[in-house]
């Protein structure tokens, strides 16, 4: 039996005829996918979920490597070795093989056929700088709190999509891209404004990345305080200090309309903390004064160190999930915020505006409508599902997120099982999992306040499942901002690579092709290979164009202080081919 028509005749099938309407219109093989039905993916009611059509990159002529635009053929490095360091063209990042899950085959290289070839986003966090409720004040206790270089995240996710959309196709094999998933973190502080700003990313459209009073900037970077980089200003502040340049007109170019073309391939979406709760870590939708305050007038800039010390360990020792201290932090503080304009856009979006949202018709782009989320999702209140990405190969999208506050992981029971049963009924292909949280962030157990008596279960659950079923190739996410490739070993030979990849907020602000192919000889490979954006290394301080705004911020990213300058990772963790033992 093919896995096709295995897979169409599991519990996560579609109709026999759909399949066939679709293989009609398009053959797999040639780039038509479909959502799996979510009517066995605890997300459904009585309704069947239409077949989402996707297809794949058109390949140009004879298969061949296309290592152009990667990290293989160069990566951004500094040109100067001290103060403020401006970036140019560095080489790039050899390929490792790693084996510690199968020794590699001599002679793989002419044998192997591509499973699935597709591109991992992460950590965009998409950010409504001008956002009331803002942590930026942080910065007087931890200098990386505030990034210099935040105000220009959707100019920066517009070149990562221009980087993918030239990409003719796969690295290794020349394979056709099938979709791009993006693994969480879409947005950065749970609100209207950004939303919309990722759906258009992705989808293409028109951008004005700004909010409140559209004439002008209304943020910590024009407020005069030395605490954060004044661009516009030639008054020195902590980050001149450091070398950080005076950019007359940066904050015009930073919120004026910006345009996305949209991926030219489907993509899928994957929640993050940031996506689900506000500000990345509270249970908070149910907070009145919270509420009122996203899409109020007063706007928190700057507190002493030892206050904001005090709220960062609230928020990192999770002793305020619901964010109750936080609403009185901001009320003990309200004498001494700034006035900003008031915009409703930034109210805080619920789990079922996300949804929603991908299931805008506005928003479909290239597809899949949903992307990967179904009407059914939305009735059941869930966001987790099962794709078909090729013949031999099916996705999974977990939701680790927990509403009941704090930005670490977990996944509930309902889940668990829910992933059990897919394994199992779909054993004849082959399954690339996908969540926001990496298996040693799934920490935080406590309830989901809409499943009060239903257990969560964290990483090493959640291993312990895949590891128990021999068709799992990878765990595919991110959350941690750094490149981590993990090998998982259990017993009678079953075995599956964790693959965490950096965030496109922090340098070196970088994506993921992942490439699966079959050896012929009893082993498997996982091929990852590193992107970044579009933009040219080097910087122009006079372009603040859209192209320039997009090399800028992964300069400023570069600098920022406080950044940690390890999160490429070892040479282990990025350009990587990891072998596999065939189930």
């Amino acid at each position: 039996m093919s896995r096709i028509r295995s897979v169409a005749t599991s519990a996560l099938g579609v109709h026999r005829r759909t399949v066939l309407a679709a293989a009609g219109a398009v053959s797999l093989s040639a780039g038509v996918g479909y959502a799996l039905r979510p009517t066995d993916s605890e997300a459904a009611t009585t309704a069947e979920a239409p077949v989402a059509h996707s297809r794949q990159a058109a390949a140009a002529g004879p298969l061949a490597p296309y290592t152009k635009g990667t990290t293989l053929a160069s990566v951004a490095a500094p040109r100067n070795s001290s103060g403020y360091r401006r970036l140019g063209d560095g080489p790039g990042w050899k390929r490792v093989v790693r084996s510690e899950l199968a020794a590699p085959k001599s002679g793989r290289a002419g044998r192997r056929t591509t499973l699935a070839a597709f591109v991992q986003f992460t950590d965009l966090h998409l950010m409504d700088v001008q956002h009331p409720l803002r942590l930026e004040y942080l910065r007087s206790a931890d200098p990386h709190a505030w990034r210099p270089h935040e105000a220009l995240t959707v100019p920066g996710a517009i070149s990562l999509v221009e980087r993918v959309n030239a990409l003719h196709g796969a690295p290794v094999t020349g394979a056709p891209l099938h979709f791009v998933m993006t693994t969480g973190d879409n947005t950065d502080n749970n609100a209207h404004s950004e939303l919309e700003w990722f759906m258009k990313v992705m989808s293409g459209g028109r951008i004005t990345p700004s909010s409140g009073d559209p004439r002008h900037y209304e943020g910590v970077q024009n407020s005069g305080l030395k605490l954060y980089w004044q661009p516009d200003s030639t008054a020195r502040d902590g980050d001149k200090a450091l070398g950080f340049p005076h950019l007359k007109g940066f904050l015009a170019a930073a919120t004026r309309e910006v345009k996305s073309p949209g991926l030219n391939l489907p993509w899928y979406s994957t929640v993050g903390n940031h996506d689900a709760l506000p500000l990345g870590c509270y249970g908070s939708h149910g907070d009145r004064y919270l509420a009122e305050a996203a899409i109020g007038g007063k706007k928190l800039m700057n507190v002493s160190a030892a206050e904001a010390r005090k709220l960062q360990d609230a928020i990192k020792n999770a002793t305020d999930p619901k964010g109750v201290g936080y609403r009185d932090f901001l009320k003990a503080h309200a004498r001494s915020m700034h006035s900003v304009t008031p915009d409703e856009k930034r109210a805080p979006y619920t789990s079922a505006d996300y949804l929603k949202a991908h299931l805008d018709p506005a928003y479909q782009g290239h597809g899949p409508v949903g992307h990967g989320y179904s009407s059914a999702n939305l009735d059941a209140g869930t966001q987790y599902y099962a794709f078909r990405i090729s013949d031999d190969v099916i996705g999974i999208s977990l939701d680790t997120t927990d509403a009941g506050g704090h930005y670490e992981g977990s996944i509930g029971t309902a889940q668990l099982n829910w992933l059990q049963k897919t394994l199992k009924d779909n054993k004849d292909s082959y399954a690339v999992v996908f969540s926001h949280h990496t298996s040693k962030t799934m920490t935080n157990t406590r309830p989901d306040p809409h499943r009060p008596g239903e257990r969560r279960h964290d990483g090493a659950e959640v291993i312990s499942v895949l590891a128990s079923h021999s068709n799992v190739l990878a765990w595919v996410n991110g959350h941690i901002h750094k490149n981590v490739i993990t090998p998982h070993k259990a017993s009678g030979g079953r075995s599956f690579w964790e693959i965490a990849t950096a965030s496109h907020v922090d340098y070196p602000q970088l994506a993921r092709v992942i490439e699966l192919v079959d050896n012929k000889d009893g082993t498997l490979s996982v091929f990852t290979t590193l992107i970044e954006s579009a933009a040219p290394h080097r910087t122009d301080f006079a372009d603040l164009s859209q192209t320039g705004l997009a090399a800028l911020y992964r300069e400023l990213s570069f600098n920022a202080p406080g950044a940690s300058k390890t999160l490429a990772g070892s040479a282990d963790d990025r350009n990587t081919e990891l072998v596999l033992k065939k189930g």
